[in-house]
C-alpha cells in the first residue's frame, strides 16, 4: 500500500526496554504501547507508506505486524490528523472539575532554568534540612495547633490573618510546579480539585510524560522546593526571636508561628503518598507505574470479592509495574486513611474553636454587626472545605444520574 497516514504532533518516550510512552501534548492524552508501536509511529511521522511501515515493523518485531489495526487504534485515541487540521491544537482534556482551558507559556524556559539547576536544588535541600534542624534543636518552635492558629485575642481577626497566608502558600506551591515545568519547556495549566473533603489547587503536569523519566522529578518536587524555602524563612525569623537576636513586637512572633503551622500542615499533606499528592507522583515515576491509582482500586475490589467481569478484564491488561506495586500499595492506601485522620486531628482544635466563636456570633441574628463579621470569618475559614463537599456532591449526583463525571486526575 502506498497510502500514508498523517499524525498529530506526538511525543514518543522510551519506557524501559519493551515499551514506549506515546502521547499528544496538546490534548494531554498519553498511553503506553509496545516498543514496536514506537517504530511504527516514527515511520509514519517520517512520511513512510503503510507498506514501508509494515516492513520496518516486521524487521523490528521479527514477525508481521497488523498495521491497519494499529492505525485504527491511533484514530480511536485521537492521534490522527484531520484533512485540514494537521497542525491544529484541539482543546486539552480536563482532568480536574475546574481547570483552565489553555496551556500556559508566558515564561520562557531559559528565564527560570537557573532556579532549577543543581545549585538551586542544593539550596532547596539545605532549606529543608535547616527547618528540620531547627525543630530538632528547638522543640519549642514546633507548631502547636491549639495555640498557634490564634494570633490575636479576637478569633475572627486571627482568621483574617491566618487564612490569606494559607492561600498564598498554596498558590506559591503550585507556582513552584509551574516554574519547574517551564524550565524544561513544558506547558502547564492550573485547576481546582478535591482530595476527600479538602479543596486543592493543582498544576496539570500531563505534558511531563513527554520527557524522559529522570527529568520529571524537578517539576514534581518544584512545589515542595518552594515550600522548603518559605518554611526556612519563617523559621529563621522565629529562631532569631527565640535566641534574642531579634526583638520585634510579640504579634510578629505569633504571626510567624501561625504561618509555620500552616506551612507544616501543607507539607505533611504532600508527604502522604497514599493520596494523589506530590510524593505519590514521585513514587509512581520512580517505580515506572502508569495507572497505579486505578490498579490499586481494582486490586482492592478483587481482594474483597467485588470485582466485576469487566473490571477483571481491565485488571488483566494492567502493566506489570502497576500490578507489582499495586499489590502492596493498596494496603498502604487503606492504612493511610488513618494517616489522614491523624492529619485532620492537627486541625480539629483550631476548627472547633473557630466554629464555637462563629456560632456565638451568628446566634445574634442578621441585624447584628457581629453576625456578618462572624459569617465573613467563617466563610474565609471553611469556604474551601464547603466548596470541596459541594464538588463531591456534584460528582455523586452525576454518577447516580448515569452521567460520567469529569476526570479528577
Amino acid at each position: 500500500m502506498t497510502t500514508t497516514v498523517r499524525l498529530r504532533p506526538l511525543s514518543v518516550v522510551p519506557e524501559g526496554d519493551d515499551e514506549v510512552l506515546v502521547g499528544d501534548p496538546a490534548t494531554g492524552t498519553f498511553v503506553t504501547i509496545p516498543a514496536v508501536g514506537g517504530v511504527v509511529i516514527a515511520a509514519l511521522q517520517r512520511g513512510a507508506t503503510l507498506d514501508e511501515v509494515a516492513a520496518e515493523a516486521e524487521a523490528f518485531a521479527g514477525q508481521p505486524v497488523n498495521i491497519p489495526s494499529f492505525v485504527e487504534t491511533l484514530g480511536e485515541l485521537g492521534f490522527l490528523a484531520g484533512e485540514d487540521e494537521a497542525d491544529a491544537a484541539p482543546e486539552p482534556a480536563k482532568n480536574a472539575p475546574i481547570q483552565a482551558r489553555r496551556w500556559m507559556t508566558a515564561i520562557r524556559p531559559e528565564t527560570v532554568r537557573p532556579f532549577f539547576g543543581p545549585v538551586a536544588w542544593a539550596c532547596y535541600a539545605a532549606c529543608l534540612l535547616f527547618a528540620i534542624g531547627v525543630f530538632v534543636a528547638r522543640p519549642g518552635l514546633l507548631p502547636h495547633p491549639g495555640e498557634d492558629a490564634f494570633v490575636f485575642d479576637d478569633i475572627g481577626v486571627s482568621a483574617l490573618a491566618w487564612v490569606p497566608f494559607v492561600w498564598f502558600a498554596a498558590a506559591s506551591h503550585e507556582c513552584g510546579h509551574w516554574l519547574a515545568a517551564r524550565a524544561l519547556g513544558i506547558q502547564t495549566r492550573f485547576g481546582i480539585d478535591r482530595r476527600t473533603i479538602m479543596l486543592v489547587f493543582e498544576t496539570d503536569l500531563t505534558q511531563l510524560w513527554t520527557v524522559p523519566r529522570r527529568q520529571r522529578y524537578g517539576p514534581l518536587l518544584g512545589g515542595l522546593a518552594v515550600d522548603s524555602v518559605l518554611l526556612a524563612v519563617l523559621l529563621a525569623g522565629r529562631l532569631a526571636i527565640d535566641t534574642g537576636a531579634w526583638a520585634p513586637p510579640g504579634t510578629v512572633d505569633s504571626l510567624l508561628a501561625a504561618w509555620v503551622f500552616a506551612k507544616v500542615v501543607q507539607m505533611l499533606w504532600q508527604s502522604m503518598v497514599f493520596l494523589r499528592t506530590d510524593l505519590y507522583a514521585v513514587l509512581v515515576n520512580a517505580l515506572g507505574c502508569h495507572n497505579l491509582w486505578r490498579v490499586k482500586s481494582l486490586l482492592l475490589r478483587r481482594a474483597f470479592g467485588r470485582l466485576s467481569p469487566e473490571q477483571a478484564a481491565e485488571l488483566a491488561e494492567a502493566s506489570e509495574a502497576d500490578l507489582r506495586v499495586g499489590r502492596w500499595f493498596r494496603w498502604l492506601w487503606l492504612v493511610g486513611l488513618l494517616g489522614v485522620t491523624a492529619w485532620f486531628s492537627l486541625l480539629v482544635p483550631m476548627f472547633v474553636e473557630y466554629l464555637v466563636w462563629a456560632a456565638d456570633g451568628l446566634a445574634e441574628g442578621p441585624l447584628s454587626g457581629r453576625f456578618w463579621y462572624s459569617l465573613l470569618c467563617a466563610g474565609l475559614l471553611l469556604g474551601a472545605e464547603a466548596f470541596a463537599i459541594g464538588l463531591a456532591a456534584w460528582e455523586l449526583v452525576r454518577r447516580l444520574t448515569g452521567r460520567r463525571p469529569t476526570p479528577a486526575g
